[in-house]
């Protein structure tokens, strides 16, 4: 089924490019307008799993796939109480255990496998770890709260930027209505001819679009940076040459397996179950085994990695 279509009203975003979808914690969605009918009664429920909803649950989805949003919902949930860091632990493997019983209990929420034992064993690591979350909690670093607040005032802006459109929208459809109504009061009250009234509203109407049509002069870009050559503005150009530039190519510590060639990837199976890059992909210099040994790298590096303990 096309994700844009809403299940309910069977309304697509082809039919109202204005629609807006919502999806709540059971990855389902809905368009806005069934959500708002959905709880006229006070309480509703998914059409298509049945499971009780609340209203305040809902939001406004912003990746097509529904699964992805519920996974993103239940991620963000879970990590609220699994907030341990890697110095909480005293070996490596141990944090390494931890994340991948997250990991592990991220999919089983998302994909409705043992949901009661989850459930459960969160509740459980909630109860033994009570001080440590609330610890974790309040340890929020500062560039976490600046991002937050640019976040913040990115959501606001945006929410600023849509509110200035839909006026500006409002206040054209209420201009074209006034023309219309003065254009109609003129050919029914005045005595001059028809045709000449229309071309005189004809040429107005084409003035009008034509000064709203002029673009303003920027004079900066968006860093504040002035357009143009400006005085003083570039720093003149040293007469002393200095030492020339020797390149030097950069070394990366993998601390983890040496990666395979290029050759070894294509000999070795690497690429079996890797799809073949496709006719325009190559033109563009992408190839399969590049993927490959990208994936190879995130894979391999840090495995034998080693926290080292200071020397007291």
């Amino acid at each position: 089924m096309d994700d844009s279509v809403c299940p309910r009203c069977r309304t697509s975003k082809f039919q109202n490019p204005s629609m807006k979808m919502m999806v709540n914690v059971c990855g389902h969605g809905l368009c806005e307008s069934c959500v708002d009918l959905l709880f006229l009664k006070g309480a509703g429920s998914c059409p298509e799993c049945r499971i009780p909803l609340r209203r305040n649950n809902f939001r406004v989805q912003l990746f097509e796939d529904p699964g992805i949003e519920k996974e993103v919902d239940i991620r963000k949930r879970v990590l609220r109480d699994f907030n341990k860091k890697e110095e909480d632990f005293n070996s490596p493997r141990e944090y390494n255990d931890y994340l991948e019983e997250i990991e592990t209990i991220i999919f089983n929420l998302t994909n409705d496998i043992d949901v009661v034992n989850t459930n459960k064993k969160i509740e459980q690591h909630k109860r033994d770890n009570r001080e440590q979350i609330l610890k974790n909690k309040n340890k929020l670093g500062r560039d976490e709260y600046e991002l937050e607040e640019l976040l913040e005032l990115e959501k606001h802006q945006e929410e600023i930027r849509r509110n200035e459109v839909k006026m500006e929208e409002i206040e054209a459809k209420k201009k074209k209505i006034r023309e219309k109504e003065a254009l109609i009061d003129e050919l029914m009250f005045s005595t001059g001819n028809a045709k000449s009234i229309v071309e005189t509203f004809v040429q107005s109407v084409k003035e009008s679009k034509e000064e709203t049509k002029i673009p303003q002069k920027v004079t900066k870009f968006s860093t504040g940076i002035q357009l143009g050559r400006q005085q003083n503005t570039f720093i003149p150009i040293p007469t002393d040459e200095g030492p020339l530039f020797v390149y030097k190519a950069p070394t990366f510590q993998n601390d983890g397996p040496k990666l395979p060639s290029d050759d070894q990837i294509c000999k070795d199976g690497y690429l079996t179950h890797i799809r073949s890059e496709l006719e325009q992909e190559r033109a563009g210099g992408f190839k399969a085994k590049i993927a490959c040994s990208r994936a190879l790298q995130d894979a391999l590096s840090g495995l034998y990695h080693s926290k080292k303990t200071p020397i007291s």
